[in-house]
């Protein structure tokens, strides 16, 4: 019994223009042992056959646009291994948080800062929140009062900038610092 396939075949489509596929009257060619300039598509087309490669539209917006003589499996390949070298390189950055209450103690706020100063030489943001649990709710501008103390602390001694000022979100007031120098 054959399976049955509810959809059609997807092929998926090309992320480049090749070839034939190239619709603009005259293109820029670029490439290896070739004269590079403005050319007619048939013509720049035929000069790739006759090196045994294709023809990429490499930059379908430009004036005309670019497109480069080179092997069209190899250009995707070259291609998918600097996306992949760009994402390596890319710095992971993290969202550390740190609670507080509303009634948090200088002595603890100072523990917590030394946590939050570990965390923003790491390189990671520091998400700092008040949590009002019950009736403590009456109390919100002491919790933006102490992250605003906890922020300027932090700023004043070179460890963040502020990314986002206090702001109330249900049970919470939140803060994001963001390390000064980012970690590279």
């Amino acid at each position: 019994m054959k399976p049955s396939y509810k959809g059609k075949s997807r092929r998926r489509e090309d992320p480049h223009k090749i070839n034939e596929r190239i619709v603009a009257k005259e293109v820029r060619l670029v490439g290896d042992n070739i004269e590079m300039g403005i050319y007619p598509t048939e013509k720049a087309i035929e000069m790739a056959y006759e090196l045994g490669l294709d023809l990429v539209e490499i930059s379908p917006n430009a004036e005309p646009p670019v497109c480069k003589v080179t092997d069209y499996k190899k250009f995707l390949y070259e291609q998918k291994k600097k996306q992949k070298e760009i994402k390596a390189n890319a710095v992971k950055q993290e969202i550390k948080e740190i609670r507080f209450g509303p009634n948090t103690d200088e002595h603890d706020v100072n523990f917590k800062m030394k946590h939050a100063i570990s965390f923003l030489e790491e390189g990671n943001k520091v998400r700092a929140f008040v949590f009002f649990r019950g009736r403590t709710i009456v109390f919100i501008e002491r919790g933006i009062d102490l992250l605003m103390n906890f922020a300027n602390k932090l700023i004043d001694d070179g460890y963040a900038k502020l990314e986002m000022e206090p702001k109330r979100e249900g049970k919470k007031v939140v803060i994001i610092l963001a390390p000064k120098n980012a970690k590279k």
